[in-house]
């Protein structure tokens, strides 16, 4: 799960030296909120977004004359004016997981993606996300999630999937996530079928704990 698999190669890029109603035209435009800043060898030099630009907007505390004034003050200004210089970046060499850790870490919602010279080769953003891990978890083909607590040890997940497939079910993915008792894990299979009854009858005589995947919650998770 390469970043450079993911992420979006036609990227709308303004030069330092447009204006700053052009930028705000293309955000509208094509319904994003970020945008590289490019000099004419598609080097990124920046990057600016719908918040800065609402910034450099006059408030609407002003008088009316102090309005005007920012209004000419601003037909003036140029991307370069607003912009965030050297601003984070992603490879694309690095993975997914990479990215979701760096917007959590930076509470940011896109990284242009460059190359080791860097040349900008695309963007990485939420939506990018999302659309990989539907696509990698199987989810937009018709299926059923169910959640089961397993003890942390060698050969659970084995005894489990063989549990799903003897009753003749495709699984779609697995995830595994920490849960609230130590030395355990939650998995969640995602089964190509709606009729998971005997797949959760054979898992309890095998003695698992099945839960409820929408009462599972992050907020129950022990704190690190």
């Amino acid at each position: 799960m390469f970043i450079d698999r993911s992420m979006t190669k036609d990227v709308i890029t303004v030069s330092p030296e447009d204006e700053i109603a052009a930028a705000q035209s293309l955000l509208a435009r094509h319904r994003i909120r970020h945008l590289p800043v490019v000099d004419e060898k598609g080097i990124l030099v920046g990057i600016v977004t719908d918040r800065d630009i609402r910034s450099a907007m006059p408030s609407m505390v002003l008088s009316e004359s102090e309005k005007e004034d920012e209004s000419r003050r601003l037909a003036f200004m140029k991307v370069k004016d607003i912009m965030t210089r050297n601003p984070v970046t992603i490879s694309p060499t690095q993975t997914l997981p990479d990215a979701i850790l760096m917007m959590q870490k930076l509470k940011m919602g896109a990284f242009p993606v460059v190359d080791q010279d860097g040349k900008l080769k695309g963007i990485i953003s939420v939506r990018d996300l999302m659309r990989a891990f539907v696509n990698v978890l199987g989810l937009e083909e018709k299926g059923a999630l169910i959640g089961i607590v397993v003890e942390d040890k060698v050969g659970q997940m084995k005894v489990i999937v063989d549990a799903i497939t003897e009753q003749g079910v495709s699984i779609g993915s697995i995830l595994v996530s920490r849960t609230w008792e130590e030395g355990k894990r939650a998995v969640f299979p995602y089964l190509m079928t709606g009729n998971i009854r005997r797949v959760k009858n054979r898992l309890r005589e095998l003695g698992f704990t099945l839960i409820d995947p929408m009462e599972w919650s992050l907020d129950q998770l022990p704190k690190k």
